[in-house]
């Protein structure tokens, strides 16, 4: 019984040491909560590569590289990683679809072009790329819209990055960049 009125008189005691708000100071904290609340985004909107955006943009990196006589395999990126538009030309080389994929993974994970983060590798900068699963080879760019980035491409060739911002100008009218800043 002592210890049920210790307990008892214990929590009896924090009760009565814990702050009471008076009804107008609990309105006075309610109204900024309430604005914060109304000017609060909740969502966003993004802007997302098409099926038929992404058709477009292996369509004009084909006809650049058959303009300088490149063979190329491609990949393109929504924001989020998926896969939406994929094509070899004929008699690419039977890894040039993967080295395509790595290459835009990259791209979009560093959100700069793949030239850039090998020079940071290759300059001892950033190693992060190399322990996580990147492929930092040129060759890739990131697609930029209104600041944000809506995919990447990735190109398996040596002029990789040309062949992509080639196919970027052509299919986004100069309204894309390969570049967040």
């Amino acid at each position: 019984m002592k210890k049920i009125l210790i307990i008892s008189g214990t929590i009896a005691g924090l009760m009565l040491s814990l702050p009471v708000q008076s009804q107008a100071q609990q309105q006075a904290h309610a109204a900024p909560a309430k604005q914060g609340a109304s000017d609060l985004k909740a969502t966003r909107d993004i802007k997302i590569i098409s099926s038929a955006g992404a058709r477009a943009l292996a369509d004009a990196c084909s006809a650049w590289a058959e303009q300088n006589k490149k063979i190329v395999a491609m990949a393109i990126l929504d924001w989020g990683g998926n896969l939406i538009e994929s094509h070899a030309m004929e008699g690419a080389p039977m890894n040039s679809i993967d080295t395509a994929l790595l290459k835009a993974k990259s791209a979009l994970r560093w959100r700069r072009p793949t030239s850039e983060t090998n020079k940071m590798v290759r300059s001892g900068e950033n190693l992060a790329p190399t322990f996580m699963r990147d492929f930092p080879q040129p060759g890739a760019l990131p697609i930029v819209v209104d600041g944000q980035v809506i995919g990447a491409m990735g190109v398996s060739s040596a002029d990789g990055e040309k062949c992509a911002q080639a196919a970027i100008d052509a299919v986004f009218n100069g309204k894309a960049t390969s570049s967040v800043q």
